[in-house]
Formats: structure tokens, sequence, C-alpha cells
């Protein structure tokens, strides 16, 4: 019998991995994966952000823990990886989001600053997907993956922006999504990707005053930035069953953004 849009969307039962998920988008998504049933295990590199976030989801009635672990370290992936699978059983949703950015003009970008972005943003990706899949997923036949890539990864910058490794290690997750999901869709792993526009975050702080919040916002068809539930959407999507055909794909949440010339 076919199930109603209810049905489809309910994620209890499942168990999600959200990485970078102490503040910003990551708790967002948390929160959207929460209220839909899911129970969620929350990771960032700092523990009292992590408590305070996971009390935040408790207070809204969703089942929380957390892991401090540096994505960007391949031991912490792995420990991470194990002591989410010993504490929570198998992992159903893996949203890899912890990320990093730096600006500087591309001709000065320190080596070690590319580095950093680039261990976090792809080799991190790679690293916690493959240690969930091979110890989870892959056995089961049964996995979703959602990447937070940026519209950062379909272009190059606006005036005033020096992210070169950041553009870059973005538009290797469009492309690390599009194959993953091609290769995985024989054991019935999604793999999909988010490339969220400007949302005020810690991550963003600078580059919004630096840009003038009013003048990205103009910049958007719809005329404003990213808020705390945009992205909430697209997230249970692609994470639960109403998203089940849907795999390798990417999608701006950005207001717009991408299809404007100069975007």
């Amino acid at each position: 019998m076919t199930r109603t849009i209810q049905q489809l969307f309910d994620l209890t039962g499942k168990t999600a991995l959200v990485t970078g998920g102490s503040r910003g988008l990551g708790l967002q998504m948390a929160h959207a994966l929460g209220e839909a049933g899911a129970k969620i295990m929350l990771s960032s590199r700092k523990a009292s952000d992590l408590e305070e976030a996971a009390a935040e989801l408790q207070a809204a009635g969703i089942d929380a823990r957390w892991i401090a672990a540096d994505c960007a370290q391949d031991s912490e992936i792995a420990r991470l990886a194990d002591e989410t699978l010993q504490r929570m059983g198998d992992v159903d949703i893996l949203v890899n989001n912890a990320g990093a950015a730096w600006g500087a003009p591309a001709e000065d970008h320190p080596v070690e600053a590319w580095d950093k972005v680039m261990n976090l943003n792809v080799r991190g990706y790679f690293l916690l997907s493959q240690a969930i899949a091979k110890k989870s997923m892959i056995a089961r036949r049964s996995g979703r993956i959602i990447n937070v890539a940026s519209i950062a990864g379909l272009g190059g910058n606006p005036e005033g922006m020096n992210t070169i490794a950041y553009n870059t290690s973005k538009g290797a997750v469009i492309n690390f999504t599009r194959t993953l999901g091609a290769e995985w869709g024989k054991y019935n792993i999604t793999v999909n990707a988010i490339c969220p526009g400007f949302f005020p975050s810690r991550m963003t702080a600078g580059t919004l005053k630096a840009m003038g919040e009013d003048r990205l916002a103009a910049h958007a068809p719809l005329k404003r930035l990213g808020d705390d539930e945009d992205l909430k959407g697209l997230c249970l999507l692609y994470a639960s069953d109403a998203g089940k055909h849907i795999t390798g794909q990417w999608l701006a949440v950005d207001g717009g953004v991408s299809v404007v010339a100069g975007g």
C-alpha cells in the first residue's frame, strides 16, 4: 500500500549522526531529524558547545547525545564512528557538516590553511562516510548520507571574498556526492548534497560584516538570507523515505543567488 506523506517523512526508530552539530546549520538539521523522530548523535570539537546543543534538543523532546571529536584527524574519525555505533547502534543517517574556511588572496594563501580546509571539508567527509558505511550501512543495504557543500562550490567568489580553498573543497564535495551516490546505489545507500547560500553563523560572521548583510540579501532574488529553518525541509527529504529515489544530487538553498549572473 502506498504510504502517506506523514509516513514517508517519519524517522521514528532511525539514528542520525550529525557532525558540526553543536551550532548553526548542523544544529538546525539535527532539530529537523529529531523532530521527525530520529535519535541524534551530535559531534564537533568542543564539549561545552555540544553539551549546550544536546540540552537544547532534549528540551524539545529529542533523544540527543554527543561525542567531541575532530573530524580533521583520522584517529578521531575512527573513534567517532566506533563510539557512535557502540552507544547508538546502527547509523541510518549521516550528515557530514563539520567544516572550516580560510580567507586570503590566492597568491598569498598559506598552504597550511589549504591543508586544514581540505582535510576537514573533503578528507573528513570521505573517511567518516567510509567508516559508517563499512561498519553499519553496507551490510544492512540501507543508509542516507547528506553532505553539506555550499554555493561557493558552484563557481568563483564575488568581489570581496578570497576563499579559494573553501570554494575548491565544496566543489569537491559536490562531485564526491555524485560519485559516491553512483557507486553505493547498489547498497541502497543514497548520497546527496545541500548547497547553502549565506546563513548568519559563526563561520560567516566575518564575511557578512565585511560585505554587508543588506547587500548580500539584496543580491538574492528572494531578498533575504537563510534563517534557522530553511535547511530543515531539504534535510528531511534526503534523510527520509520521501527521498528514497534521489541520489547523487545537490540542491542550492540560497534564496536564488546561484541562478543570478555573477552569483
